[in-house]
């Protein structure tokens, strides 16, 4: 069934990961104390509520430079971006982050695989600035990682 997936599905599909993004980076910036941790994760939220919203306007058919047919099927092999671990209430911080940062890389090869069988156009650019944009929140989440795994002590 994976491998006969349409636009349409895996538009529905990413906003469906985007969604679980934005519950993942709300609730986490509501548990932290540190206030710039607090921050970026807010920040996190609210930019991949962009990326829903950019979705959405590609699945109702506002996006037409360079789109596709949303019953054109394809075979994106996404399979390895769908199987995520669950998080659970006893994670370590630094697991946490490590998590984060995996499903942002997942979701920056999604968009890559999904840009490159688009023509040239606006809707391919617009694909690869989700991709390069889920890139930088990989980056900040695994600084963050680094953080808390490998904190500073007072002899340096």
């Amino acid at each position: 069934m994976l491998s006969q997936l349409t636009i349409r599905n895996i538009l529905a599909m990413a906003i469906d990961k985007e969604i679980e993004s934005q519950r993942l980076y709300r609730d986490l910036s509501q548990k932290m104390m540190d206030a710039a941790t607090k921050d970026v994760f807010l920040h996190l939220y609210q930019e991949e509520q962009g990326h829903e919203n950019l979705l959405r306007k590609y699945l109702r058919g506002e996006l037409t430079e360079g789109a596709l047919r949303q019953e054109q099927a394809l075979d994106y092999k996404i399979a390895e971006h769908l199987d995520q671990p669950e998080i659970s209430l006893d994670m370590k911080l630094k697991d946490v982050f490590l998590l984060a940062a995996n499903r942002e890389k997942s979701s920056h090869e999604f968009y890559l695989s999904l840009a490159a069988v688009h023509p040239l156009g606006r809707t391919k650019s617009l694909l690869e600035e989700l991709a390069s944009q889920e890139l930088e929140h990989k980056q900040k989440v695994e600084f963050l990682y680094t953080e808390v795994a490998f904190p500073q002590t007072d002899g340096g």
